[in-house]
């Protein structure tokens, strides 16, 4: 019989109404309350852990690591695949993590839901479902970590929260889903391509900043950034990867990685097209890391992961190019 283990780490899909309505939900259910009957109704077997119990807003690297050694030591000892769940907020970014470090071609899937179970209708046992069929799907192994909700399959490296509160929230432009969920089956529309090696994983990560190019921008903000010892900048630069000309200054000057995303949500960062001051062809001039297609978000989880394992410039530069190309 095929194994999952599910590790729960708090989030929407585990909250439930406080001492008094005005104190609104927290995270109170363990890994069997979200399993409910479903293990009995399924195929398979379910082994659960309550690992955490937070927000995904205050997830954290050292969370992610224990869950991550959790789910090794699981698939070292038999489990076909590890099934992780938790909030909304930082889902994309969890994916990505585990996508970047998980060792193993056994499938990690995470999922959490946009309503909590005291509203009508709520959709954590739904997702749960599709991720508990994900993982024990063979067709899921070597895809790395996978995203199941609202019946969608999702690759860790496209998909996106796209909406504060709907259950279509999830969306991975422009590339779409993987694949989907209907009938208590698994219908991937595309092959699974190679995946790229692993890097290591991180318990603790230094300081990487993300902040957004807009209007009127002087470039103060990320030089007060890098003064206060920042050992990376992720910028989400404007359109293509631009900046004003005087944030341009401020990342010609700069001693510590720069990488620089776009910050329109799809679409990759350009090379040599532009050629004024603060284009993406000057910034490469200067020294700036470009995104390719990696949002800004899942470009601060590698920039960390990379800073983590001590590599050099040369090699951020190589990895970013390696996983931010559209053919990669």
């Amino acid at each position: 019989m095929t194994r999952i283990a599910v590790a729960a780490l708090g989030g929407t899909i585990s909250m439930a109404p406080g001492r008094s309505i005005e104190d609104g939900v927290v995270p109170r259910l363990s890994a069997e309350d979200l399993l409910g009957d479903l293990g009995s109704r399924l195929p398979m077997e379910v082994t659960a852990a309550t690992l955490a119990g937070v927000s995904s807003s205050s997830m954290d690297y050292a969370t992610l690591a224990r869950t991550r050694q959790w789910g090794i030591e699981q698939i070292e000892a038999g489990t076909d695949g590890l099934v992780v769940v938790q909030g909304t907020d930082t889902l994309e970014e969890t994916a990505y993590l585990f996508d970047l470090t998980w060792p193993s071609d056994a499938p990690v899937v995470i999922t959490g839901a946009m309503r909590n179970p005291s509203l009508p209708s709520p959709d954590g046992q739904a997702n749960l479902l599709a991720a508990l069929t994900v993982a024990a799907d063979p067709r899921s192994r070597g895809r790395g970590a996978l995203v199941a909700f609202n019946d969608d399959v999702h690759a860790a490296r496209w998909v996106r929260k796209t909406h504060s509160s709907h259950v279509e929230t999830f969306s991975s432009r422009p590339a779409g889903p993987l694949g989907m969920v209907a009938e208590g089956a698994v219908h991937y529309f595309h092959p699974s391509p190679p995946r790229l090696p692993v890097l290591p994983g991180a318990e603790n990560v230094d300081l990487v900043p993300l902040l957004e190019s807009g209007l009127d921008d002087s470039g103060e903000l990320l030089s007060l950034v890098l003064k206060g010892g920042a050992r990376g900048v992720v910028v989400a630069a404007n359109g293509v990867g631009h900046v004003s000309t005087g944030t341009a200054d401020v990342i010609a000057a700069a001693e510590v990685p720069v990488v620089v995303a776009s910050r329109t949500g799809a679409g990759p960062t350009f090379r040599s097209t532009y050629g004024f001051h603060g284009s993406e062809s000057s910034l490469i001039r200067m020294g700036a890391t470009m995104a390719g297609w990696l949002c800004p978000r899942k470009s601060r989880i590698l920039l960390q992961v990379l800073l983590a394992a001590g590599v050099s410039r040369a090699e951020i530069e190589r990895q970013f190019r390696l996983r931010g190309d559209l053919d990669s």
